[in-house]
């Protein structure tokens, strides 16, 4: 089903605001599933709202906690996300790093202490409205099973990427492993087969039932290492070491480097003991430090294009990063967003809960 995403938004402010955030911070975090929604990233939109619920439930989220800035130089910033939403404390040190990348040519900022914070090219995409450049990372609960191993580790640590062009950015934005955890969610709730080997089970065999997949991720990532049932999702390259898939273990331990380890916070593989925290990275950089705005933006505008028209298989067309995002959200605005059965039961539920009227 479909429904507007002006209707969404305005659910999602009044839920937020029912759980305790004030009237900013609800915005801010319905705008981000909402743009999740439009550009079809449906794995990290409204979906996760009973997730979040849980956690808040929980005491993993605490809405009332401000995120704070711990130290600072011209061109860094470090954040304590004081156990809120990631989205909150990511907003706020990519705001902090824009205007010192405006001033030294590149920042960073890392933030601890945090929570999941949606997706990762939200961040990026404020990069790109000031004319930067952009990246964010973060680490997450652990997901992944390494090259050769049987039992998850890593997490499935989303890169986001983004450079000014034309008729749109590049914008690369998704998991350093297969697929996203998300997105095995929202196969299952949909009662649909994974159409791809994204998963394995204990025996490291691919799983392609979507609920069996969930339900291995959920003891993953929910289960210290001696409670779970083994297997994972796989690292980007499959299976199989010879299709290099030690390069996709390779990226994600990047990520754990840049995110966990830099902040001093949890490793993903740590996160489901003790204290709950994941861990982000952003960087931003002035791209008229090296040369003309819109030469570079006319370059990289003539790269993609040519990628595009180059000869491809019949039927078949060559997508750049960030087409069908774009494509999707000129679409869903007029459209609505799609909202499968079982996320709108939970959002009835919610709204039951909460007194609050659901579109």
């Amino acid at each position: 089903m479909r429904i507007q995403a002006t209707d969404e938004r305005h659910y999602l402010v009044e839920v937020f605001t029912k759980f305790g955030f004030n009237q900013d911070d609800s915005q801010l975090l319905a705008d981000t599933l909402v743009d999740a929604d439009l550009r079809g990233i449906s794995s990290h939109g409204i979906q996760r709202l009973a997730w979040y619920r849980r956690m808040i439930k929980e005491g993993t989220i605490i809405p009332q906690n401000k995120a704070k800035i711990i130290r600072e130089l011209p061109g860094s910033v470090l954040v304590d996300a004081n156990q809120n939403m990631g989205q909150l404390a990511t907003v706020l040190a990519t705001q902090k790093i824009i205007e010192k990348a405006k001033k030294t040519g590149v920042a960073i900022a890392v933030i601890r202490n945090s929570n999941h914070f949606g997706t990762a090219g939200y961040y990026t995409r404020l990069a790109l409205e000031a004319g930067l450049v952009g990246v964010a990372l973060t680490n997450t609960r652990p997901l992944v099973v390494p090259t050769n191993a049987i039992q998850a580790f890593l997490g499935s640590n989303a890169f986001a990427f983004g450079f000014p062009a034309s008729p749109h950015p590049f914008m690369f934005d998704g998991a350093t492993c297969v697929v996203s955890g998300g997105k095995i969610q929202v196969h299952a709730k949909k009662g649909e087969p994974l159409p791809g080997e994204w998963a394995v089970d204990k025996d490291r065999q691919v799983v392609t039932d979507a609920q069996e997949a969930e339900d291995i991720l959920a003891t993953a990532a929910f289960f210290t290492e001696g409670e779970q049932k083994g297997g994972g999702v796989l690292t980007l390259g499959g299976s199989n070491e010879e299709n290099s898939n030690y390069k996709g273990m390779g990226n994600s331990i990047v990520i754990e480097l840049l995110t966990g380890i830099l902040a001093q916070g949890s490793i993903s593989a740590d996160t489901v003991s003790g204290k709950h925290d994941f861990s982000q990275f952003v960087m931003v950089l002035n791209p008229a430090f090296f040369g003309d705005p819109e030469v570079l933006k006319k370059d990289a505008t003539s790269m993609l294009d040519r990628i595009r028209q180059l000869e491809h298989i019949p039927g078949k067309e060559i997508w750049v990063p960030g087409d069908r995002e774009y494509r999707l959200l000129a679409e869903n605005k007029e459209k609505g967003v799609t909202i499968d059965e079982k996320t709108y039961q939970e959002m009835k539920e919610i709204g039951t809960e909460l007194g609050i009227d659901v579109p």
